[in-house]
Parts: C-alpha cells; structure tokens; sequence
C-alpha cells in the first residue's frame, strides 16, 4: 500500500497574501474555485490572516459573503480552513469570550472546517478558549507551534556581555521547547499540530529532527508550513516529508516560491519519484495553473517579484535528463541528512524552474522578510535608512529584553519598530527607549500573554511602569458602538451579527466599509423609487398618447389621472412628446 501525504493547499490565503499583497478579488478567486474543485486537495486555506481586512479596506468586498461564496462553490469536495490568532483574532489585544466564541461559530456556519490557531508568543492559554469554541461547533482545531530561532548577537553585544559578566541566552528554541508547545496544545484538544514556520528560517535538518521527534511523541496529524524567502522552503518540506510528516502546505506553482510557500507542483514530483500518494487530480491542477498565471498578470501592479516561474505542465512536460537527476539526488541528500548537498540541488531544481533566488539578507538576519520591509519603510519614511544597519543589530538585544518573543506577526513588527526607535534615540544622543510605541509597553507589560524567557522587573518598570506581569482583562472590554443612521431611514451601521463582529476585529477598516454599504443601500433604494415612478409615468404617458383628442378631453373633464394628464398637456405645449 503507497504512503499517502496529504496536501494543504494555501494559494488563495498565504499565496496571495504573500506575494500580491492580498488583492485578489472576487471575481478572480471565483474563476479558480471549479478547478480547486477538481483538484481535490485534502483541504483548502482560503480565509482569515490578512484577508478580512484587505478585501474590505481594499476591494470593498464583504469578507464573510467571500467565505459564503467559495464554500458554496466548493461544496464538500475539500476542507476549507481559516487562520487566526487564538485570543487575539487578528488584533493586539485578547478579545472577550464571547466575541472568540461569536467569531469562530459563525467562521465555522459560514463554511470553516479547520481553524488554524496560532499564538505569536506560542503562549498555550492564548490559544485554548479558540479550541474550545472551534470544537463545541464541529470544527477542526489545528493548534500551530510557531517555528523561530534564538536571537543572533552581534560582536558588539557580546563583547559587551563579556566585559559586564553577562551570559546572553541561547538554546531557547530547542527541539525540545517546541516539543513542550506541541503536548501543550495536545493536551487542550488539538486535532492537528501545525510546525508554521512563517518566515522560512527553519533549515532542512532542524525541519527533520523536529518532525520525527513530534512523530513519535505526539498522537494527532503534524501539518509542515513554511516560506522560501531565506531559500530553504523546498528543501525543509522535502526533509519533513521523508522524516513521516502527515501533511504539508502548499502553493500552486504561479502564486509559489520567493516570499510564499514552496510549489505543490515540484512537492508532487518529489512524492512521484517516492511511491508518495497525493490524491491530487493533476488534470485539474494544469488547468488551474493556467487560470492563476493569467490572474498573476491582472496582479501585476502588486506583484512583489514580478518573476514568473516557468510554463510547466506537470502531466506532458519531460524534464531533461540532468533536472531528472536532480530529483533523485535531492531525495537521496535528504534521506541521508546531507543538508548542505540537499539545499545546492533544491537551490538548482528552483532555478531552472524560474523561481526567485534566496534573500541573502534575511537569511543572515534570520528575521521575516516582511519585518525587514517594514523596518526599512519606517527609516525612509523619516530619511534616516542610514540607520536600518544599526538598526537591524539591535533586534537580537530588543528581543531579549523582551522576553525573545518568536518573530510572527504582530511580535516580529512590535520588535522591529522599537528597534528602530532605538536606533533613532541612540542617534540623538537619547537613552535607548526613550521612544517607545503602546505595543511594546503592552508586550514587556504582560498584556499579550507570557513571552518565552522572562522579562526582567526592573526592565519592565522602566517601560511600563510595573513590576509583575500585568496580563489584559477582558471585564474593561468595550464593545464597538454599532450607530443608528437616522438620515439613512433609522438603520444600523452593523445589520446583524457578523458585521458587528467585523466592527470588532476590525474597527476602522470595517466602520469605513460599513458605512459606504448603507450609503450605497439607501442611495439604491431612492434610485429604485424613482425609478419606480418613472416607468409609472411613462406607462401613463404612452396610455395618454393613444388616446384620441375626444378621449383625452374626456378624461380632464372628467378629472381622471388629472394631475397626470395636466402634466402630458404641458408637456406636449413645451413641445415634448
């Protein structure tokens, strides 16, 4: 009986997200869905992340009527899943139960089978409400163990160490720490564990050696998700597959590689050359790789790369005897462990299937490729990019005193903001920290939960004002006001649970979208009684022109349809027929 491995495709959330800045809209996701249909793929990652929010700030869609739409299309053919962040959802801030429990039973009614939870501090009690309310509604809880890597200091920070007698922490994120965050979520209901592995920093013998570890200590599914930002994406899934991972995630070829996941295409040929079964139907695959280059094209405004994998089809395409040979080799690299070997021909197979080369930078900084974006968009915003170096140096130290939270969204962009206000401060002529922005006050403060490695209470004094861990309490949660529109006909600017859920989870955005919805609702119902009297008028018009002059003199006399009739008179005088 062949080995089978089970795909999560992540094209139509992490795919887009990751390199067309979420911008698909409905349309073009609705001419994918019937050859998504076809493929068969274990499951389906189409919602939640930064997908609520772009498709109502940015395409002025309703983000739950988008969910509605594909599961509809999708019918049962493959599990559809979501990503959120446990107690936060997609916020700073834990919400109260009730919004968590609002948020993932309508998610699951409106076609969720699989909440992925993730928590940006891998904190377990972040995570364990979402587990709770994602299960009570039948739905699949996949509980993530965010993949990092301890903080990498500088010379300057440890010869700083030295002279003070000061060890620098390292050995944090062993395979046994994360071992612990798996049997965690275990304990609290997981019925999949997830390594996500965000920025692609996991190399293919730590991808190796954690999974077989959680394969021989953990009972349910473990699902293998990374990027190929830093170039070892497509190697790391390979090593995760040959150690006995369940599941991996994956990307069609032309929303693949670069900042997103690896390619399904290039994985099934991997699992061809293993007697690996995917259960993919890769007819409809060729298809639908067709249908997403030509969206790539209507992308181009927002595609980050702008480099174009090459036109392979997967069913009629021969390789070349020399990229053939680099299948083989690769396979046999990561079975032996030779990671180094495996990365150079995974490295080669990417070239020649036209996908972008690894980032350097990222990969020495070990940070994610959007937090260095980011970093880099705050210095020039304020002319001062001489600075990202020194910058960048002082991550590992921010972090450190900040409890070395993992660099996931939102940590990883708290952690690089205040690196560079410090740098700032530091160019002034200022104490580190003299600038400071709330999240990282909330973060060393206890508000998001607990960090990996203790905060030290004088640290946390000196930023917020408090000694103990001050984690959030959900009793001083104020709920969004949902207004009445009076001068819009006395309606709400929420009309039922799910858009008060999106005035929770996302206050701003949805209150703009919100609104122009009952603009556009109240201005399309004047228009349509308007319309209305219109055709009435002009059916009364042409009624009144059939008449003979004896019928319509009868009728004024007669005071029928008079102030109609009067007005045909007019009219007629002004010399309109």
């Amino acid at each position: 009986m062949k080995k089978r491995l089970l795909i999560r495709d992540v094209t139509l959330r992490d795919g887009q997200q990751s390199l067309f800045a979420t911008r698909m809209n409905r349309n073009q996701v609705e001419r994918t869905l019937p050859y998504f249909r076809d493929a068969g793929f274990y499951a389906m990652e189409v919602w939640g992340g930064a997908v609520p929010d772009s498709v109502m700030r940015y395409l002025h869609e309703n983000p739950w009527e988008r969910l509605e739409m594909i599961h509809q299309a999708m019918g049962s053919s493959t599990l559809l899943t979501a990503l959120s962040r446990g107690r936060n959802l997609f916020g700073y801030n834990p919400y109260p139960d009730d919004v968590i429990e609002g948020f993932n039973r309508n998610a699951i009614r409106s076609g969720i089978s699989i909440m992925r939870i993730f928590d940006a501090l891998n904190d377990t009690t972040n995570i364990q409400s979402t587990i709770k309310f994602v299960k009570e509604n039948g739905g699949i809880a996949d509980c993530t163990v965010v993949y990092t890597v301890d903080p990498h200091y500088s010379t300057r920070e440890k010869i700083r160490a030295l002279l003070h007698a000061r060890l620098l922490p390292n050995h944090i994120f062993s395979k046994e720490y994360f071992l612990k965050v798996a049997k965690e979520c275990e304990a609290l209901g997981a019925d999949i564990i997830t390594i996500k592995d965000m920025a692609g920093l996991i190399t293919p013998g730590k991808a190796g050696r954690l999974v077989r570890m959680l394969k021989q200590n953990i009972s349910v599914p473990i699902d293998f998700h990374t990027h190929c930002t830093p170039g070892y994406g497509l190697a790391s899934t390979l090593m995760a597959i040959v150690n006995g991972v369940d599941i991996v995630d994956t990307s069609i070829m032309s929303f693949a590689g670069g900042t997103a996941a690896p390619a399904f295409e290039l994985v099934q040929m991997f699992c061809d050359r293993m007697d690996i079964e995917t259960g993919v139907n890769l007819e409809a695959i060729v298809a639908l790789e067709k249908e997403l280059r030509e969206i790539r094209h209507e992308l181009a405004e927002f595609d980050s790369t702008r480099t174009f994998p090459r036109d392979f089809n997967i069913l009629t395409d021969k390789l070349p005897n020399d990229i053939e040979q680099l299948f083989e080799l690769a396979i046999a690299y990561a079975k032996s462990d030779k990671e180094d070997d495996l990365l150079e021909v995974c490295h080669r197979l990417e070239s020649w299937f036209g996908f972008p080369e690894a980032d350097d930078k990222i990969r020495e900084a070990e940070i994610p490729g959007g937090m260095y974006s980011n970093m880099l968009a705050q210095l020039k915003q304020l002319k001062l990019e001489k600075l990202l170096p020194r910058a960048m140096e002082l991550i590992p130290m921010v972090r450190l005193v900040s409890g070395c939270p993992p660099l996931v969204t939102p940590t990883s962009q708290i952690v690089g903001v205040q690196a560079v206000n410090c740098a700032i401060d530091e160019s002034k002529g200022d104490p580190m920290y003299t600038t400071k922005s709330i999240q990282f006050v909330n973060l060393v403060k206890g508000v998001y939960g607990k960090t990996p490695v203790p905060i030290d209470p004088e640290f946390r004094y000196k930023i917020a004002g408090v000694r103990e861990d001050t984690p959030y309490d959900t009793r001083y949660y104020r709920r969004q006001e949902n207004p009445v529109f009076e001068e819009y006909g006395g309606v709400k600017l929420a009309k039922d649970e799910k858009e008060e859920l999106l005035l929770e989870l996302f206050p701003s955005v949805a209150n703009d979208f919100l609104k122009k919805r009952v603009e556009d609702s109240y201005l399309a119902e004047i228009y349509k009684v308007e319309e209305e009297k219109q055709k009435k008028f002009e059916e009364e018009k042409r009624l009144y022109d059939s008449l003979s002059p004896e019928e319509k003199e009868k009728r004024l006399i007669d005071g029928l349809y008079n102030y109609q009739w009067s007005s045909f008179e007019e009219q007629s005088a002004m010399g309109h027929s």
